[in-house]
Order: structure tokens, then sequence, then C-alpha cells
């Protein structure tokens, strides 16, 4: 059971479970769906060293793919796919939050498992998020037509969310305390995503249950942007010759976006319906790297 409670993929499975079976809870933890992101996102930026930024040069190219694959790529998908099939505006709202947000933290690790560049990932994530400080309060400028009101709060969350969790992680270099929290960093981090997944699936429980041809739309959007989109990459990968790490970090930089800020942003300024393209879409991301993997040991 033990081994179970420190699975991730055990834990993003209970808490789908246990927001469609018991979602009261739900009313509270997504109160706390703003500190879990900041402490997950403070334990994933320890991986990013203090000499970082010093070699301009070296992470130039990874940085820009990193960008790229972001904002522009799946950006871009996100925003065409669900402007073709989504007619709702509190998902439509849900979809901009998602093309909005970087890249999902789980990405640097997700890279290991695979097998991928985790230095050119990990420059790419970096840069992403340092691109979300303009891209997030941009977008909701240009995609956001419902006389948005709040640009201080977001000020605010991306301020909790991005540059606090950087200078935190920089106080825990300087000290060193990482070598003391690394043998309960992943059990934290995991347990950090159960409350901001649980928390949007349950909020969003009776819409799933009440409306689920409602739900069709929003899973061919996150279906199309995370298996059609990133069998599309590996074979450009493959086909310019890239090589299997590269390819591995660019498939995963190009479809795997931050659900949990997308949500917490979309419980905290928007309507409850706002997370349900969050919720759905990091359903099918925890099923796209499950079947990553399974692909990768088959092969």
């Amino acid at each position: 059971m033990t081994r179970r409670l420190t699975s991730r993929n055990f834990v993003f499975f209970l808490a789908v479970l246990a927001g469609l079976l018991f979602p009261q809870a739900s009313a509270w933890t997504q109160g706390l769906m703003i500190p879990a992101l900041a402490m997950v996102m403070t334990l994933a930026v320890l991986n990013v060293p203090n000499h970082y930024f010093r070699n301009v040069r070296a992470i130039l190219v990874p940085s820009l793919a990193g960008i790229g694959m972001t904002y522009v790529l799946l950006s871009g998908v996100l925003l065409a796919l669900s402007a073709l099939v989504i007619t709702d505006e509190a998902v439509r709202i849900g979809f901009v939050l998602i093309a909005a947000v970087p890249p999902a933290v789980a990405v640097i690790p997700f890279t290991a498992l695979l097998k991928g560049d985790v230095s050119y990932t990990l420059s790419g994530t970096v840069a992403a998020y340092l691109a979300a400080l303009l891209a997030v309060p941009l977008m909701f400028g240009l995609f956001i037509e419902t006389g948005f009101d709040r640009s201080n709060q977001l000020v605010l969350i991306l301020m909790e969310l991005i540059v606090l969790p950087l200078l935190l992680s920089r106080v825990i270099l300087r000290f060193q305390w990482e070598e003391k929290i690394l043998p309960i960093r992943g059990f934290l981090t995991d347990w950090g995503f159960f409350i901001v997944l649980y928390s949007m699936i349950g909020v969003n429980r009776n819409l799933i249950f009440s409306q689920p041809l409602k739900i069709l739309p929003i899973a061919a959007v996150a279906f199309g942007s995370t298996f059609l989109l990133g069998w599309l990459i590996r074979k450009t990968g493959h086909l310019l010759k890239m090589g299997e790490g590269k390819t591995v970090s660019l498939v995963l930089l190009g479809t795997l976006k931050n659900q949990g800020l997308a949500g917490g942003l979309a419980v905290t300024l928007f309507a409850k319906e706002t997370a349900l393209p969050s919720a759905i879409y990091s359903v099918f991301m925890i099923l796209y790297v499950m079947w990553l993997d399974r692909r990768r040991k088959r092969d």
C-alpha cells in the first residue's frame, strides 16, 4: 500500500476517482489549490541550478525551442481546435487559460523517465515559464472578451506561482536544504497534484454527470493536442533526424501544459465551469504519458 501511495499514476487515478465519487470536500480544497501549486512549482524549479543563466549560448536554442513548442505550436493548436468545436463561453475561456500557461512541471521528470534530453527540456521549460509572465496577460487581453477586470489578482497569482517559487528555490539551494527535501520531494509533488486534480474534477462533478455530451468536444480537443499532436511532432523529429533524446523533449514540451496552473486560474478568477477543460485535459495527459512509457518499454 505504501508503494501505491508514492506512485504518481496511482495518486492521479485516485484524485480522479475521488473527485467523481466524493466531490463534497472540493468546495474546501479548491482554496488550497494555489498554495499546493506554489509548493509543487518550488519543488520543480529546484532542478534549475544557480549557474543556469550564465552560459547564454548553450541554452539559447533549447530555450527558443521550448517557447516555440509551448506558445506557438501547442497554444496555436489548442486555440484553433477549441475555436472549431467549442461553443460554450466558459469552456472556451478554459481552453484559453490552458493555451496561456507554460509547460507542465512534470515535463522534466517525464523526460528522464522516457529517456529524453533532460538538459534540453530544462532549458525549454525555464524559458517558457519566464515567457509566461508576458504570455498569460497577453492572451487574457487578446482572447478573453468578457470584460475581465481582475488584472491585479492575475498579476498576484502569477507572482505566487512563478516568481515566488523561483525565489524560494534559490533560498533552499543557498542553504543546501535540497538534500533534506529530496526523500519526500516526489511524495509532496504527487499529493500536491492530487489536491489540484481532485478539486478541478470535484467542483465540476455534477456537470460531468448531468451533461456528458458537453465532455465530448473537450475530450476531442484534449486528444488532438496530446496523442495526435505528439505523433506529428515525433514523426517530424525522426524525419529531421533530430535524435531520440531531443525528439522526446520536443514531444513533451509540445503536448503537456500546466493544467494545475490553468485550473487554479480558472477556479480563482472565473466560474467553476471554466476549470472543466483543465480537469478533462489532465486525465488525457495522464493517459498520454502512461502510453508513451508503455510504448518506450515495448520498443
